[in-house]
């Protein structure tokens, strides 16, 4: 007997708890907006019964006792909004067998080291950047010279660890950066990556390899607005400080890419979506270096799903209403789950 998908259950993050990615550490107006623009779209679509669900104490209790046909996975910020445990809730739901949409636990692990992600793009023939991996408790004295360079926290979200001091120039500043991080991320590695001046993209992809993986036309981040002086890095104030340039100036437009090129980082992108077992969406990040070569930046499996977000502003180009993109997400997964069980 073929499964049905009509009871759907939409988990985010925990509204009542403190966010370390978000303003003032916690849940603000712009997130409440997004959430009921994201609630609101779901309940458009017909066929399904949804309900939404953002307070944690209860969830795994509810999960166990009254398990959804499925749930869409959208708790990016972790269970109790812990970062470090983004990767507990799908575990939990593969143990009490409820399917649910995005990345499994696996390829969160992998993806939430961005070293890892690095070094298996490099393996398979994907241009990454320069880079050195600093231990928290390391002698930066040891660090080679290239500047400039961008540090960055090896594990971290919503560029926690990367403020609009980031980009550094010389070993002074270096070792200035590397001192703040160990005070604001106590025992967190760090890495020092060759800093990439030209245009940052972003792909999306939407559905699984084995049937159809569509690949949404490609995001520039446009730093034009911003004023000099400023590093053009998505750092931290532009996620979480809407008094800083960083958040107002910085906006996103449609990539001006050569078919050829786009075709290349949109190949580059399916094969690591593959290889590292990402489901349903993702979105790949890349830069481009000195040298003029788009260079892999990091992979984030189930990514922003808001309606101000990269991913939707990518669906916006391929003419797909933010609705349409939710609709794909929800269809892909249960395509993906349909099949796994005929």
């Amino acid at each position: 007997m073929s499964r049905t998908f009509k009871r759907i259950l939409v988990i985010t993050g925990d509204h009542t708890r403190p966010d370390p990615t978000k303003r003032g550490a916690r849940y603000n107006e712009e997130d409440f907006a997004t959430h009921a623009a994201m609630q609101a779209a779901f309940e458009s679509l017909s066929g399904y019964e949804f309900s939404f669900c953002s307070d944690h104490s209860r969830l795994l209790e509810r999960l166990r006792s009254d398990p959804p046909d499925l749930v869409v996975n959208f708790c990016d910020t972790g269970f109790y909004n812990v970062p470090t445990q983004e990767l507990h809730l799908p575990a939990f739901m593969e143990l009490f067998g409820v399917p649910y949409s995005g990345a499994p636990p696996s390829a969160m692990v992998l993806c939430y080291d961005k070293a890892i992600v690095r070094l298996v793009a490099q393996a398979h023939g994907v241009a990454v950047p320069w880079e050195h991996y600093h231990f928290a408790d390391a002698n930066p004295d040891r660090i080679q010279d290239r500047f400039p360079a961008l540090i960055k926290p090896n594990t971290a979200d919503g560029s926690v660890g990367i403020t609009k001091d980031a980009v550094v120039h010389s070993r002074a500043e270096m070792r200035a950066y590397l001192g703040w991080l160990r005070t604001a991320l106590p025992g967190r590695d760090a890495l020092i990556q060759e800093y990439l001046p030209g245009p940052e993209y972003g792909f999306g992809l939407i559905g699984n390899p084995e049937s159809s993986l569509e690949a949404l036309p490609a995001l520039e981040v446009d730093f034009s607005r911003l004023p000099e002086g400023l590093a053009p890095i998505l750092s931290y104030e532009s996620k979480a400080l809407p008094d800083s340039p960083y958040w107002t100036e910085i906006k996103f437009k449609r990539a001006t890419l050569s078919r050829d090129e786009e075709k290349s980082l949109a190949e580059a992108a399916r094969l690591l979506f593959a290889r590292l077992g990402l489901r349903d969406y993702a979105r790949f990040d890349f830069r481009v270096g000195a040298d003029g070569v788009p260079k892999l930046m990091e992979i984030n499996p189930n990514p922003a799903w808001a309606n101000d977000g990269k991913l939707a502003f990518m669906a916006g180009f391929a003419d797909l209403s933010y609705t349409d993109m939710l609709r794909r997400i929800l269809e892909a997964a249960i395509a993906r789950l349909t099949r796994a069980s005929g």
